[in-house]
């Protein structure tokens, strides 16, 4: 797909991902006993997100943020969305649901100098990459993907921050009194969830089986239902938690949500993703890796297990030659030759830092006369291209990225909850206020007024309170 009014100009830089300082560690099993309400677990008990936090103020995006909780939308168009409503029960249910119809990509808008996990955080690159000046990339000197607002270039930035002057005990008895007697006050509700972050939200669940010997996600789900019911769980689940449960779920059952497994394994920083088979083989006992083996085969089962490691090179600094010499390789696996060398892609797009991929990205355009995603989208199909497109997306401009999948999650009849909900939340202290940004620079409207045409009720109003005017 393209976008309709988008200068071919190139991207000012993008900044640091994690922010500097909120790298977190995955805190020892056992320490939190997690709550009875939530989906099943195989053993084990979860700990509060600690306070450093995941990337972003509390974690990963439900408040701190994992990098990414988008989608990809297939050229052969999505999976059919789940019936608006259709929130699964938890445990259990469809999970976070199957993407809607939507088109390919074509052009994608890009930040030449985005620093991902393991590098300087917050600080902009001079001139594009570490050491000077981006060379120039594009046939003709233009980049085929849109500029992005200067305002984009000063770091990234979440909807949700830390309340200052929070007090656990006093939220845990508003939402007691909210859920107290007949009938339920669910703005209480939305204007303490909405205005705490993830690690706050840990702390009043504590505070409230503390203080009542209740357990507050068991009241929640009493009183609650739906999509708001989805959407108050997700926000309440420890980051790493709600990554390892979506996984988990979109391969319980019959069939297997390949778009989930992509967006979280295609996106996350090597310690993410560390975090989340930890999580998953603690908190479910299932080990992630042989669950994928036995979901996923062919290229695209070796792209998710290569991603499953967490050992992309992290360094933020750009070899040109090294770009130069992988574009040329790319070339004589793909449009180089007859037929496709997909371990030759595999290997590049797993290894290869988001700084580094982006300089190939462009050096490709030189010797191919023709942008990386459109040889990935010649060459391969499927589950596999839709991994791949991701992997290169994400390295070009992760904020027009999580636009793409929001717009496409309210295109159409219906909307994709699930998927909504699910970037909302997992981008909320990391990076919302910039996709807001590139989604009104994309499609000419905000994203609070799509969401509020395409959402009601008090779901509505929680939506529109964490994402923000």
């Amino acid at each position: 797909m393209s976008y309709p009014g988008y200068p071919p100009t190139g991207y000012p830089a993008f900044p640091g991902y994690p922010p500097a300082g909120q790298e977190s560690s995955f805190p020892p099993p056992g320490q939190y006993s997690y709550p009875s309400g939530f989906p099943p677990v195989g053993g084990g008990a979860y700990p509060p997100t600690p306070s450093s936090g995941y990337p972003g103020a509390g974690g990963y995006p439900g408040a701190g943020g994992y990098p990414g909780a988008g989608g990809y939308p297939a050229p052969g168009g999505y999976p059919s969305a789940p019936q608006p409503g259709g929130a699964p029960s938890y445990p259990g249910g469809q999970g976070f649901g199957a993407p809607p119809s939507g088109a390919g990509f074509s052009g994608y808008p890009q930040a030449p100098s985005q620093s991902y996990g393991g590098g300087p955080s917050q600080v902009p690159l001079p001139g594009g990459f570490p050491g000077g000046p981006m060379p120039s990339q594009y046939p003709g000197g233009q980049s085929p993907y849109p500029s992005q607002p200067a305002s984009m270039t000063q770091g990234t930035q979440g909807t949700i921050q830390p309340a200052a002057n929070f007090d656990a005990m006093r939220d845990a008895e508003i939402l007691r009194k909210a859920m107290k007697g007949f009938g339920t006050d669910e703005q209480a509700i939305v204007d303490v969830v909405a205005n705490r972050s993830n690690d706050q939200r840990q702390k009043i669940k504590a505070a409230f089986k503390t203080m009542y010997g209740k357990d507050l996600i068991k009241d929640l789900k009493s009183e609650l239902s739906g999509n708001m019911e989805e959407l108050i769980l997700a926000l309440f689940m420890p980051p790493t938690y709600y990554d390892a449960w979506s996984l988990q779920n979109a391969m319980k059952g019959v069939g297997t949500q390949e778009r989930v497994l992509i967006e979280i394994l295609c996106t996350r920083t090597n310690q993410e993703i560390r975090e989340i088979v930890r999580c998953y083989q603690s908190e479910f006992g299932r080990d992630l890796e042989k669950d994928i083996r036995s979901d996923t085969s062919g290229h695209f089962e070796r792209l998710l297990v290569s991603m499953c490691q967490g050992n992309r090179d992290e360094n933020q600094n750009v070899n040109h030659q090294l770009a130069q010499e992988d574009a040329q390789r790319l070339y004589q696996a793909g449009e180089g030759k007859l037929g496709t060398d997909e371990s030759c892609f595999n290997m590049i797009l797993a290894t290869r830092s988001f700084p580094q991929l982006k300089a190939t990205m462009e050096a490709y355009c030189r010797v191919a006369n023709r942008d990386l995603l459109s040889s990935v989208g010649r060459e391969f199909s499927g589950s596999v291209e839709s991994g791949l497109k991701t992997i290169l997306q994400c390295a070009l401009n992760r904020p027009a990225f999580f636009a793409e999948r929001l717009y496409h999650s309210m295109k159409g009849a219906g909307t994709d909850d699930s998927t909504l909900v699910r970037i909302v939340v997992t981008r909320s202290e990391i990076d919302l206020v910039q996709i807001k940004q590139m989604f009104s620079q994309m499609y000419q409207k905000t994203l609070s007024k799509r969401i509020a045409s395409d959402t009601s009720g008090d779901y509505r109003r929680l939506l529109l309170a964490i994402v923000g005017q």
